[in-house]
């Protein structure tokens, strides 16, 4: 009896501790998810409170638990500032206990935030940045790159406008990471097929004077103005431009990156004829329609492809979580990129070494007023762009581990 007894005893402990273990594969007992983001300033339409949003549409829709254990999301604004981001991620990742972060609209933050990621093995969801770097020469093992970059919009905008008769070009450039990387992209575009450059001007990150900028740029003489800025900044460029009558004139924009609510804050008016390129559409097809009202139920907004990206990223961690069974960041990372990326935002979408996730993108033009069917309907998609066209491969990128 009494040795029997202890066997009982033996084999209680026994279960115990596999069952302490397998708890122990989730750290603090939840998955926390961070969204970093700018929520009061020029991308906050952008990004901002719509991507925790999005996030938590993407929890909501996993069943608010992963691996067992409750998914909790946090935000906090980052003021596009490298120092403060990376600041409020050592924070998170020491004290707080956050497994992932999102978002990361502005390059300079996304880079800052990936470098300290990558030190603690913790997994970046990268949605809002743009420059290319991240997969490129700054990647990491941990790190993700989801909605666009500079690389696609180059391909994407860049190209067509050459193919469209725009043979030379003036950069007006944001003077951070992300405009330096898309303004190096789109003059390898245009030089490529024949094009120039005549010159370029930087101008600071939320400028409101674009004045001297656009005089410079009209004295070019290049048939295209380049706008390799985002945001605010790009909207202000094209209102003013209109004011100088530079397109009148016979000069033509080339808006690199533009979003939805850009377009929104424009009007059909200003922003009509303009080529664009982008990762999602709200109204492509029912899946995306169906998100997006949703989405706008919540926000009064319909989503930017920054937000959609947010969801999309955040749903595929948490399947990742699932399916590796740890909320581990290498684990994970691993994961990820085994498996395929599916769902309304990328329909065949997969993860390469460097951490560049690959789908296809959509070159659009903004239509004229009489075209839409009201607020919202502003995209005629032109052409698909197959993710192996958009995207650079691993190999190609300057990510030194996955060179061969």
């Amino acid at each position: 009896m009494l040795k029997m007894l202890k066997t009982l005893l033996a084999g209680t402990a026994l279960l115990a501790l596999s069952a302490g273990a397998a708890s122990a594969q989730i750290s603090g007992d939840a998955v926390k998810i961070g969204v970093l983001t700018d929520k009061s300033s020029l991308y906050a339409d952008v990004a901002g409170e719509g991507s925790v949003v999005a996030a938590q549409l993407a929890v909501e829709e996993f069943g608010g638990k992963v691996a067992g254990k409750p998914v909790q999301v946090i935000s906090a604004d980052h003021q596009n500032k490298a120092d403060i981001s990376s600041n409020i991620a050592r924070q998170w990742f020491d004290t707080e206990g956050i497994d992932a972060i999102a978002d990361l609209v502005t390059s300079s933050t996304a880079l800052a935030v990936q470098e300290v990621a990558r030190d603690k093995g913790k997994i970046t969801l990268i949605s809002g940045a743009a420059t290319s770097k991240l997969t490129g020469d700054a990647c990491s093992p941990t790190g993700f790159h989801w909605t666009y970059d500079t690389y696609a919009l180059a391909v994407g905008t860049g190209r067509a406008v050459v193919q469209e008769g725009g043979k030379s070009w003036f950069f007006i450039t944001a003077d951070y990471a992300f405009g330096q990387a898309l303004e190096a992209d789109v003059t390898r575009e245009v030089k490529a097929m024949g094009g120039e450059v005549k010159g370029s001007v930087r101008h600071p990150l939320n400028n409101s004077d674009f004045s001297s900028f656009l005089l410079q740029a009209q004295a070019s003489g290049a048939k295209v103005i380049g706008l390799a800025n985002a945001g605010a900044d790009t909207t202000n460029s094209i209102k003013q431009a209109a004011e100088f009558g530079i397109t009148a004139s016979g000069q033509s924009l080339a808006g690199l990156l533009l979003f939805i609510s850009d377009v929104d804050s424009l009007g059909l008016q200003t922003a009509q004829g303009l080529s664009l390129t982008t990762g999602f559409y709200w109204d492509m097809d029912d899946e995306t329609r169906a998100w997006s009202a949703k989405f706008e139920k919540k926000t009064n907004r319909k989503p930017t492809m920054v937000q959609a990206g947010v969801y999309s990223s955040v749903l595929h961690y948490l399947k990742s979580v699932e399916a590796a069974g740890t909320d581990d960041g290498v684990k994970v990372a691993a994961k990820m990129k085994e498996l395929p990326v599916k769902d309304m935002f990328a329909k065949n979408g997969k993860i390469l070494a460097n951490g560049r996730m690959i789908h296809d993108m959509y070159l659009a033009r903004i239509k004229q007023p009489a075209q839409s069917k009201g607020r919202w309907d502003y995209y005629d998609i032109l052409r698909t762009i197959p993710a192996a066209e958009a995207y650079q491969t691993a190999e190609l990128s300057g990510c030194p581990f996955t060179k061969k």
